[in-house]
């Protein structure tokens, strides 16, 4: 499988940023995941691939520019659609299937049909939901920075108690990984980026 390099996935955000603070909002949220599951790979198992989680990370958001309207306000509304979005970005610059899989398999803790279905989201009735070790890694290690404003790091507990909204099933998916992987140690780089952690 042809991976992309670090170059090729900064040159990728370059070219559908639509602002400078867009590409700084969103890379750098992507780089803090890339940090964050590069510290839990070696709790992971040696059947990752470590470059596969390294594109998975840094492109997982790259979606979210397509949110952007032409006063360069984000789309909250349609935030959901970012990953099936940044699928088909990505599927259109010939990227693998594998690759492109991240954008669409990492929100929450997987979304699938019955998800879309009954809370009415504004996606193709499927299931998003992470299968491979390196989608699964990728989806977790993104549970704990958010782009909010300003950007944050979660804490296991805080992110636990914000999934709770959509449902026990979705504890119990989250308290899963975290048994898997256990829990990053986000004080070190809270600290380097000055974001805080909650």
């Amino acid at each position: 499988m042809d991976i992309p390099s670090v170059d090729e996935i900064r040159a990728l955000h370059r070219k559908h940023a639509p602002h400078e603070e867009a590409l700084e909002l969103v890379l750098t949220h992507c780089e803090i995941v890339w940090r964050i599951a590069e510290r839990l790979l070696p709790r992971a198992g040696g059947n990752l691939d470590p470059e596969l989680v390294r594109a998975g990370c840094l492109l997982h958001d790259i979606g979210v520019y397509r949110l952007y309207d032409a006063e360069g306000r984000l789309d909250g509304r349609n935030y959901i659609r970012h990953g099936i979005l940044g699928h088909e970005l990505l599927a259109a610059e010939g990227l693998p299937e594998a690759v492109c899989r991240f954008c669409s398999c990492h929100t929450g803790v997987g979304l699938t049909k019955e998800d879309v279905l009954a809370q009415g989201l504004p996606l193709p009735p499927a299931d998003y939901v992470a299968v491979t070790p390196e989608e699964r890694l990728v989806m977790y290690a993104d549970k704990f920075h958010s782009k909010s404003t300003p950007p944050r790091f979660l804490s296991p507990e805080t992110y636990a108690v914000s999934v709770g909204r959509f449902g026990p099933d979705k504890v119990e998916a989250f308290g899963a990984l975290r048994a898997a992987y256990g829990d990053p140690e986000l004080d070190g780089l809270a600290a380097t980026y000055g974001h805080a952690l909650t």
